[in-house]
Formats: structure tokens, sequence, C-alpha cells
């Protein structure tokens, strides 16, 4: 049994296997407790406030982890936030203006994924700002305060290139927990 579990860690990697042993451990209770209903509310409020000052539509989708086949295939948190982009309909706004800002737990990872609305408009560096914001204030167990700050970055930029206009809520505002 040992020389198994030896052949099994040497032929996963180091890497993968820390990798796989994060999404067994962190579960839902991790992000309950990271980001409780209370705080959902504050979020839900302030991606509707944020809407109010542009004409963007940002939808937060916030998961735990990955299931292990998907990390077994080696599946990104970029790639899962691309497919969860086109799975929730995000693409789908009228003026092309959505984003979607996704949070995953166990690989400690925020990713923002921009509408073809924004192309040529706001820069992967921009969006990464956001992202490493979130992501530091996060490592240091302050979710609400990185959710809330994210949320703020992201609708400043969304302002910078869809202004204000006539409201149409295309995007649930409420954080989709997964």
């Amino acid at each position: 049994m040992h020389s198994l579990l030896g052949s099994l860690a040497s032929r996963l990697g180091s890497t993968l296997w820390r990798r796989l042993w994060r999404h067994v451990w962190v579960t839902d209770r991790d992000l309950r407790r990271a980001f409780p209903s209370s705080m959902l509310e504050s979020i839900t409020a302030a991606i509707a406030h944020g809407e109010t000052q542009h004409g963007g539509e940002l939808r937060l989708v916030i998961e735990a982890d990955l299931d292990l086949a998907a990390v077994w295939r080696g599946q990104t948190p970029r790639q899962r936030a691309i497919a969860l982009f086109a799975e929730w309909h995000v693409w789908d706004t009228a003026a092309n203006n959505g984003i979607l800002l996704y949070v995953q737990l166990a690989d400690r990872a925020v990713e923002v994924v921009a509408d073809r609305g924004f192309a040529g408009r706001v820069s992967p560096a921009e969006w990464e700002l956001v992202c490493a914001g979130m992501r530091t204030a996060f490592a240091a167990g302050r979710f609400e305060a990185g959710a809330l700050a994210g949320i703020q970055q992201a609708s400043a930029l969304l302002a910078r290139h869809f202004p204000p206009g006539v409201v149409h809520n295309e995007l649930p505002d409420r954080p989709l927990i997964l």
C-alpha cells in the first residue's frame, strides 16, 4: 500500500497532489464561513448600487472548490471562470457589457471575464488590479472588504466605458454561490 501511494504521488507530481488535496478539504462550510448570508446581502447591495453608476452588468460567482475530475484534468480557475461566463449567460447582455467576477476558495483564485464590449477598452492589467486587491484582502481573512473593494473597482472601470443610462438590470445582483 505504501509503495502504491508513493507511486501515485510521484505520478501526480507535488503541485497536482497539493491542488487535489486543497479541493478535497475546502468545503461548502468554508465558503459559508467566508461569505455568510449577511455578507451576501451587503455584496448584493454593492452590486446594485454600482450598477446605478454605470451601464454595465456585473455578476459575482463564488465557489468553494472544483470537482476532483476537473482538478485531475488540470482545469484552471481561468478556464472555469470562462465556462461559467458562458453557462450563466453573462455574455448575453444587449450592449455586450457584462463581466463575471469569479472567486474560488480552494485555489485562492479571483478571475475577471469581460464581454467583448470591453475589448480594447480595459486592459488585462486593469482587471488584474481588481483581482489582486481581492486576493490580498481574502488572504488576510477580510472577505467582505475584499469583495466590496473589488466590486467598487470593477464598477469604476465599468463606469468609465459604459456610463449610466437607461437602467436594464439584465443579470441578477445577488452573488451566485456554487
